[in-house]
């Protein structure tokens, strides 16, 4: 079978128990349904992926943070999965609130990441990467969108750290 950028998707790269766990966490969690938390979980692993192969820092939206903040709770999991894809842990390394990275703007930071997920050969899953949507994390009516307050607009930390 050849696999077609479309056919390459994040969900691929965990066992199907895995992605329905994590799925299930964000239903429960985020009140969303599973469609669209299935749609998150995939993108957060090919989010992930393309960050194991970027030699620049890359950004999630804060939808997609949902995902990767669910993985991270399954610890064994993910520092398998990031040895297994990375060969050494990806850290979740936000800057201080109000901050953001490397003097971009949330956007930039956004599309550098869709490139560098595409370049990987995975497919993107647009709707998900908006930083002008309203905050995903916030429940109580939280009205900021992207912009310099943005909530999760931060990179990945890659490096290896040796003791």
């Amino acid at each position: 079978m050849t696999i077609s950028v479309d056919d390459y998707t994040g969900q691929g790269l965990v066992s199907g128990e895995l992605f329905e766990q994590l799925t299930r966490r964000i239903v429960k969690e985020q009140g969303m349904s599973a469609e669209f938390a299935a749609r998150i979980v995939d993108q957060a692993l090919a989010f992930l992926a393309a960050c194991a192969r970027s030699e620049e820092p890359l950004s999630p939206s804060s939808t997609v943070d949902i995902g990767w903040h669910a993985f991270i709770l399954y610890t064994k999991e993910y520092a398998d999965f990031c040895d297994g894809i990375a060969g050494h842990f990806l850290h979740h390394d936000p800057p201080p609130l109000g901050v953001t990275s490397n003097d971009s703007s949330p956007q930039k930071n956004v599309d550098r990441s869709i490139r560098a997920m595409r370049d990987a050969g995975f497919a993107v899953d647009l709707a998900l990467w908006d930083v002008s949507a309203k905050c995903s994390q916030c429940q109580q009516g939280c009205t900021h969108s992207g912009g310099n307050t943005g909530c999760h607009h931060h990179p990945v930390r890659t490096d290896t750290i040796t003791a």
